[in-house]
């Protein structure tokens, strides 16, 4: 007998080789089990061409609404892929969107795998990364400088007031510069939603940034996650977890010596980067989970990487794939405990957690897909082709 989710879940579909593998694991893993309401969007590029995008923005209001989505892998198109699929224009990133409207900050969480060794032999507990998705060079202003020249920074107070001149630099010949900021509504959010987050899953918050060298920009970050964990700190007593700031250099460090167990949050760039070195640190992107979290408490869950282009093409060639459905499929059971937890029904986070606990067992006893076959210890026989797996793992189920 199905077990019931007592509120919806929206779920958004998404392109390629992860859209054929997410309607396997809807089809074989959650329906089979669940009675669940879900708000169907359809966020496959040739259905955000024909509605000029709308549907990205309808689906994260839906979210808002219902409070937990699930999302596939989307393709942001190049020059490229409008040419390939004779779209409109290159549509915006639909998580960069999804995020803006949300307000939200992405955290990324490795799975961890006995027979997946991780690179780093002191790493055996997830290393969290929150990367802040907004602003510094993500929305700079580039300039190529062909000549010699005075390059300023010009801030003019809206309604009148002193004008601020800076000097950036005194060109003598080619050069270049860029212009980056940010906000204190944006910073004061991403610092919330670290906060909440160590707070949830009982993880020592870190921060860091260059402060002793960006004494004001990176110094109002410092002061800023300072004052918000200030303001919880009976919450950090509570929970028995720790805040610390670091240096970005001194956090690099102590992370590649400890065993892990913290929420590493970072500033755009750097979580761009790190999140990456910690996922190929564990094993695979396709081990790695993803989820934005707004301030207010609403949830979208996605697998951290794209749409596995490559295989898509072999796949319409009729060639047999072995594609890594992990990190989807814990996108899913991510959903779904957490629309467990809020409507307090545990046999559907119970279900969520037998899931992950199964596809972990599955690898664990030899059977996985090419990626990781390539990288387990002990070396694995013979791998899996995509379907294959999610079969595997629905008889586990």
């Amino acid at each position: 007998m199905a077990i019931t989710v007592k509120n919806p879940i929206v779920e958004i579909d998404g392109d390629e080789m992860t859209r054929i593998i997410w309607k396997m694991i809807k089809e074989k893993l959650i329906l089979p089990h669940l009675d669940i309401d879900l708000k169907y969007f359809d966020l496959g590029i040739e259905r955000r061409d024909e509605t000029d995008d709308q549907v990205t923005i309808d689906a994260a209001n839906a979210i808002k609404q219902y409070g937990v989505g699930v999302k596939c892998a989307t393709i942001t198109p190049n020059a490229a892929r409008v040419k390939e699929y004779g779209l409109k224009k290159q549509w915006k990133s639909p998580n960069g969107t999804i995020r803006s409207i949300l307000d939200g900050t992405v955290f990324r969480k490795p799975i961890i795998i006995k027979n997946i060794p991780p690179a780093v032999r002191s790493w055996s507990r997830p290393i969290i990364i929150g990367r802040h998705a907004y602003g510094d060079i993500y929305k700079s202003t580039e300039f190529v400088v062909d000549g010699p020249g005075r390059a300023e920074i010009v801030y003019s107070p809206t309604g009148g007031g002193e004008k601020k001149t800076l000097l950036v630099h005194d060109f003598a010949g080619p050069g270049v510069i860029m212009g980056i900021h940010n906000t204190e509504k944006s910073i004061r959010s991403f610092a919330r939603a670290c906060i909440a987050y160590a707070l949830g899953e009982k993880v020592d918050l870190w921060f860091g940034a260059k402060d002793t060298i960006s004494k004001k920009y990176h110094g109002f970050f410092r002061d800023v996650f300072a004052d918000e964990v200030g303001k919880a700190q009976k919450d950090f007593d509570s929970a028995g977890v720790q805040y610390r700031y670091l240096l970005i250099d001194d956090a690099v460090a102590q992370v590649m010596k400890s065993e892990g167990g913290m929420l590493w949050a970072c500033m755009n760039y750097d979580g761009d980067v790190m999140s990456d070195m910690v996922a190929s640190g564990f094993g695979s992107l396709g081990l790695m989970t993803s989820v934005l979290v707004s301030p207010d408490g609403k949830y979208e869950f996605e697998a951290a990487h794209g749409t596995v282009m490559r295989h898509y093409y072999e796949h319409r060639k009729g060639n047999p794939t072995s594609t890594n459905s992990v990190a989807s499929i814990f996108a899913w059971t991510g959903a779904i405990a957490r629309r467990g937890e809020l409507d307090k029904t545990p046999d559907v986070v119970t279900f969520a957690r037998t899931l992950e606990a199964v596809v972990i067992k599955t690898i664990e006893h030899g059977v996985m897909t090419k990626d990781l076959a390539a990288i387990a210890q002990p070396k694995a026989e013979k791998h899996a082709l995509t379907e294959e797996f999610i079969d595997v793992v629905a008889r586990g189920l």
